[in-house]
C-alpha cells in the first residue's frame, strides 16, 4: 500500500518513460503503440502486436510494444504509432508488421502504410499534419492510444492519482466548490451541473451513501464511454474516489453494459491493480479515505441509461424510471443518497482538480465549458471518435475533422443526440455544438451520438428508424410513452408504405406534443425529438410520401419500383438469374422485364446487372 510520498516517488519513477514516449524529454527509448479497441481488434490488432513483438525479436531490436486505447481515427485502423517521433500508421494489416519493424531497424519510415491528405493527396508522418485531428482538444480522450489501459504504472507516470491525492488535502467542500466553479455540466445528456449534483449529495446526511459511474451506453452508434474504459479505465476509479472523498461515500459501482467485455476486463484488472497499490480500499493513500469500487452489469435496456431506472436495475429490480423528487441525491440506491455521473463526465474530474476550475472554464464556452466527445458516424469519410471543445461549429466537426460527405455528395442533415436529438440541415451548420444551442435548435447534446447523412437519405425513414427504436426500448410504465410510441410508429409505418392521409401529420404533432409533456422520463419525453425536428425541416417529404407515394431517396420499398430500362437492357439474364422470386422473364439477347406484383423490391437484379439497366423509381 502506498502513501502521498509513495506515490510521488513512483510517479517520478515513472514519469520520465512517459515525458519520452510524448517527445517532451528525449531519452533515445522508441515504444510502438497500437490500438488495441473493440474496432481495431476486430481488425486483427492484436495479432499485429504479437507479429511486431516478434519481428522486434528477431531484428534484436530493444522496442517496447503497447497496445492502448482508441486512437479515434476508426475509419482508418488499425493504427498504429511509432513514438516519440509519432509515426502515424494507418490501416495496418497483420503482414504490414514485419515491414514496419524492418524499416525501424533501418531507421526509416514505412511510407506505403502512412495516411494520406485527401485534399493535397501527401503522405501525413506525423498526427499533427493530419486533418482529423487539428481542431481536436482531447481532454477527456486525453490518455486513450497514448497509454497502455492494463499497466497502472503507466497511468501514474502520465500523473495519474496525483489528482486523488490532491483532493485528500482539501476539505469535502472545496473539492465541491472546484467541479462547481468550472461549470462542467453532465456528459450523459442531461448537461446539469456536475458540482450542483455533488454538493446535493454532499448535503443529504446518512449513515451510508454511494457513487455510481453509468457506464450503460445504449444509444445507436455510440461509443464514447466503452473507448474511454477501455483506454483509460483508471481516470474513471481515481474520479469516482475523489467524489466519494467529496461527498462522502465509502462505495462505488459502475454500472456497466454486458456488451462491452473488453471494457469490463479492462476495468476489473484495473480496479485490482488500484487495490494493489492501496488506491482502493482503506485508509487510501494513508488518509481517512475508505473507498472500494464493484461492477454491476446492465442488460442493454436504453431506459436503464436514466439514472433512477439504472438504480432500480442495480437493485435487481425490473429497470423502469421514478418519479422525481426524490432525486437519487436523497434517496437513491437502496434509498441512501448516491451521486450518479456518466463515464465521460468522471473521466474530466482528474484534470480539473490537477489543473483548476478556472482552466477548465477558459475550454468551451460560458455556459458550456470544456469538450464534449461525439461518436461521428453515417455518410461521412472520417468515422470516428472525435473531442471539440464546446462552441466548435458543426460544420467544423463535419467538414473539417470528419473530411465531408462520402463521394463527394450533399450534405443533407446531421442527427445529434441519438434518438433523443434531432435533425440539423445545411441553415444549421454554423450552430456552435453546446447543450443551449443544440436545444435551441431543436435538438440536443446527449451523450454524444453524431450521424450525419446525405442526399439519398430519406427523412421519413430516419424517423421511423429511431422510432423503432425508442418504442422498443420504452420500459412501458407510463401510458404514454408505452402506447403513444407504438401508435406513432404505426402512423409512419402508414406514411412508408403507402397508406398515409394527410390528416396523418396533424395527429402525429398532435400525439408528440402529448408524449413529451407527459411522459414519465426522459426517454418518452425526448422520443419524439426526431419526428419533430424532421417534420420542421422535410414536411415535403411527408407530403410527397402521402400525396404522391413517392419516396425521393428510394428507401421506402414500398414506393418505389425496380424496372428495365428497355434501351440498356442487353438480354443477358444475370438478373434473371439471381432473382429470389423469379419475377424477371425474358429470353437470351431479348429484353427482360418485371412482375411488379411478385418483386419483393430486394435489388438484387440492380447489383448484378453490368449495364445499369435496372432502374429504380
Amino acid at each position: 500500500m502506498v502513501n502521498r510520498q509513495q506515490l510521488l516517488e513512483k510517479y517520478e519513477a515513472e514519469k520520465n518513460r512517459i515525458l519520452n514516449r510524448s517527445g517532451d524529454i528525449a531519452l533515445g527509448k522508441k515504444e510502438i503503440l497500437v490500438c488495441a479497441g473493440t474496432g481495431c481488434m476486430s481488425s486483427k490488432s492484436l495479432k499485429i502486436i504479437e507479429n511486431l513483438e516478434k519481428a522486434i525479436k528477431d531484428n534484436g531490436l530493444d522496442i517496447d510494444v503497447h497496445g492502448t486505447g482508441c486512437f479515434g481515427f476508426c475509419g482508418k485502423g488499425p493504427i498504429v504509432k511509432i513514438m516519440p517521433d509519432d509515426t502515424f500508421y494507418s490501416e495496418v494489416s497483420v503482414d504490414d508488421a514485419e515491414k514496419i519493424v524492418s524499416h525501424l531497424a533501418k531507421n526509416e519510415i514505412y511510407e506505403e502504410k502512412l495516411f494520406i491528405n485527401p485534399d493535397t493527396k501527401v503522405r501525413a508522418t506525423t498526427t499533427n499534419e493530419i486533418p482529423f485531428y487539428n481542431k481536436q482538444v482531447r481532454l477527456a480522450l486525453k490518455n486513450c492510444g497514448f497509454v497502455n489501459a492494463e499497466s497502472i504504472d503507466d497511468y501514474i507516470g502520465a500523473k495519474g492519482y496525483q489528482a486523488l491525492a490532491l483532493a485528500l488535502e482539501k476539505s469535502p467542500q472545496e473539492i465541491i466548490d472546484i467541479i462547481k466553479e468550472s461549470g462542467i455540466r453532465g456528459r450523459g445528456g442531461g448537461g446539469f451541473s456536475t458540482g450542483l449534483k455533488w454538493e446535493f449529495a454532499f448535503k443529504n446526511k446518512a449513515d451510508q451513501k454511494y457513487v455510481v459511474c453509468n457506464a450503460d451506453e445504449g444509444d445507436p452508434g455510440a461509443f464514447m464511454d466503452r473507448s474511454i474504459l477501455e483506454g483509460d479505465p483508471h481516470s474513471v476509479i481515481e474520479a469516482m474516489a475523489i467524489c466519494g472523498y467529496a461527498i462522502g461515500a465509502s462505495e462505488g459501482y459502475v454500472y456497466i453494459r454486458a456488451e462491452y467485455p473488453v471494457a469490463y476486463d479492462r476495468l476489473v484488472k484495473a480496479i485490482k491493480a488500484a487495490r494493489e497499490e492501496g488506491l482502493l480500499g482503506k485508509n487510501i493513500l494513508g488518509s481517512s479515505l475508505d473507498f472500494d469500487i464493484l461492477i454491476k452489469f446492465g442488460a442493454g435496456a436504453f431506459v436503464c441509461g436514466e439514472e433512477t431506472a439504472l438504480i432500480s436495475s442495480m437493485e435487481g429490480k425490473r429497470g423502469e424510471p421514478t418519479s422525481k423528487p426524490p432525486f437519487p441525491a436523497e434517496k437513491g440506491f437502496w434509498k441512501k443518497p448516491t451521486n450518479v455521473n456518466n463515464v465521460e463526465t468522471l473521466a474530466n474530474i482528474p484534470q480539473i482538480i490537477l489543473n483548476g476550475a478556472d482552466w477548465f472554464s477558459k475550454i468551451g464556452t460560458e455556459k458550456s465549458s470544456g469538450t464534449k466527445v461525439f461518436a461521428l458516424a453515417g455518410k461521412i469519410n472520417n468515422v470516428g471518435l472525435v473531442e471539440v471543445p464546446m462552441g466548435t461549429t458543426l460544420r467544423e466537426v463535419i467538414y473539417d475533422i470528419g473530411g465531408g460527405i462520402v463521394d463527394g455528395k450533399k450534405f443533407k442533415a446531421v442527427q445529434t443526440g441519438g434518438p433523443s436529438g434531432g435533425c440539423l440541415t445545411e441553415e444549421d451548420l454554423d450552430t456552435p455544438i453546446d447543450f443551449d444551442s443544440l436545444i435551441q435548435k431543436g435538438s440536443m447534446m446527449g451523450s454524444g451520438g453524431m450521424i450525419v447523412m446525405d442526399e439519398d437519405d430519406c427523412m421519413v425513414s430516419v424517423a421511423k428508424f429511431f422510432l423503432e427504436f425508442t418504442e422498443e426500448e420504452s420500459c412501458g410504465k407510463c401510458t404514454p410513452c408505452r402506447i403513444g410510441t407504438k401508435r406513432l410508429l404505426e402512423v409512419l409505418v402508414e406514411i412508408t408504405e403507402g397508406r398515409g392521409n394527410m390528416k396523418h401529420i396533424e395527429e402525429l404533432r398532435r400525439l408528440c406534443t402529448v408524449i413529451k409533456e407527459t411522459s414519465l422520463c426522459g426517454l418518452g419525453q425526448s422520443a419524439p425529438n426526431p419526428i419533430l425536428s424532421t417534420l420542421e425541416k422535410f414536411e415535403n417529404e411527408y407530403i410527397e410520401h402521402i400525396k404522391k407515394k413517392k419516396c425521393r431517396a428510394h428507401s421506402c420499398n414500398d414506393l418505389i419500383q425496380y424496372l428495365i430500362d428497355v434501351n440498356e437492357c442487353v438480354g443477358c439474364t444475370a438478373c434473371k438469374k439471381v432473382c429470389p422470386t423469379s419475377c424477371i422473364s425474358g429470353e437470351v439477347k431479348k429484353i427482360h422485364s418485371i412482375n411488379q406484383e411478385n418483386c419483393i423490391k430486394c435489388g438484387a437484379c440492380k447489383s448484378t446487372c453490368r449495364f445499369n439497366a435496372i432502374v429504380v423509381r
